[in-house]
């Protein structure tokens, strides 16, 4: 039981393209602007390790040496593609940090407001491939073929906000949430409450929420959508979440949501069924003992698909 002298704390920064926010309580105000800076300082060191946008980063030093052998990995780097390489055998190839040639590609034609034509993307979905990568698990070395480049972007926001909670929990902190993005990472919830009160983006909205909130706690949940990023071509929306089997952004309009034991599975398990049938998705979180809700909108009516336990996660 937490003693009236324990106060809620939020802060909230820029990082990894959108708002990380954290949340915890804490029986000290200097104390836990401390411990908030010193977890922002943890989200930009694994930044600077998993970032390909940031060119001195860690992973695009890795994706430039492509062709020339093997490079020894940081810790971090070693264990979260390792994490990536069981994602991707689970998954059977849907999901891929491998993408990233394609990743490039589609980023590229959203700035520039080109589609791409076919030939090209074949080309560069040739280039995709975890199986391609060569892996020695004793020096925790790793060659990438030429013309490959890896993505982490669908397990490091997650991953990250994982090792924040985790910090916390070290530092004595124990009633913590810390959101990146669509990923939300939590320990024990609120004194007095029975859990952290989280709501769920409505299909293709940025600020409108499902009716009912989920109600969590020593959790984590992620909600995939592709509502901020998507190329539209001939009528038809492409979501910036590329299936490494075709080589395009998916094209059904819909939010998946997955709770998990902790954020990295949440993270890529919620781009993962993304990109999979809703049957095959929830045969998949059902095998990762993770919940999964699907949502669509049709006729504007907001159709739900979960896995069984799902419900016991709904505030009531």
């Amino acid at each position: 039981m937490i003693s009236a002298q324990w106060k809620k704390y939020s802060f909230s920064e820029p990082k990894m393209g959108s708002p990380f926010n954290i949340l915890f309580f804490s029986d000290d105000s200097l104390k836990a602007v401390v411990l908030a800076k010193q977890c922002y300082a943890l989200v930009d060191s694994f930044n600077l390790i998993f970032s390909d946008y940031e060119p001195s980063s860690e992973l695009s030093r890795l994706n430039a040496g492509a062709g020339a052998g093997f490079q020894k990995l940081s810790p971090p780097l070693w264990d979260i593609i390792q994490r990536a390489q069981l994602a991707y055998r689970k998954s059977r190839g849907a999901f891929d940090i491998t993408v990233g040639p394609l990743s490039k590609l589609w980023r590229k034609a959203r700035k520039d407001k080109q589609f791409p034509d076919s030939g090209t993307v074949q080309e560069k979905r040739k280039q995709v491939g975890f199986y391609r990568l060569m892996i020695d698990t004793v020096r925790h070395r790793i060659s990438l073929p030429t013309g490959m480049s890896l993505d982490l972007g669908g397990i490091a926001k997650g991953y990250i906000a994982q090792q924040v909670v985790d910090f916390l929990s070290k530092k004595r902190i124990t009633q913590a949430l810390a959101v990146a993005g669509g990923d939300v990472v939590m320990s024990k919830s609120p004194n007095e409450t029975k859990g952290w009160v989280i709501g769920v983006n409505v299909p293709e909205t940025t600020d409108e929420l499902l009716p009912r909130k989920l109600l969590l706690e020593n959790k984590a949940v992620s909600t995939s959508g592709d509502v901020y990023q998507y190329f539209e071509h001939n009528g038809i929306k492409y979501s910036h979440i590329i299936d490494p089997r075709t080589g395009y952004g998916i094209v059904s309009p819909r939010n998946v949501t997955v709770i998990a034991s902790n954020g990295t599975d949440t993270d890529w398990l919620a781009t993962t069924c993304s990109i999979l049938p809703i049957a095959t998705a929830k045969k998949l979180a059902r095998e990762n003992k993770a919940e999964l809700l699907i949502t669509e909108l049709k006729k504007g009516q907001v159709v739900y698909y979960s896995t069984k336990g799902f419900h016991h996660y709904w505030k009531p």
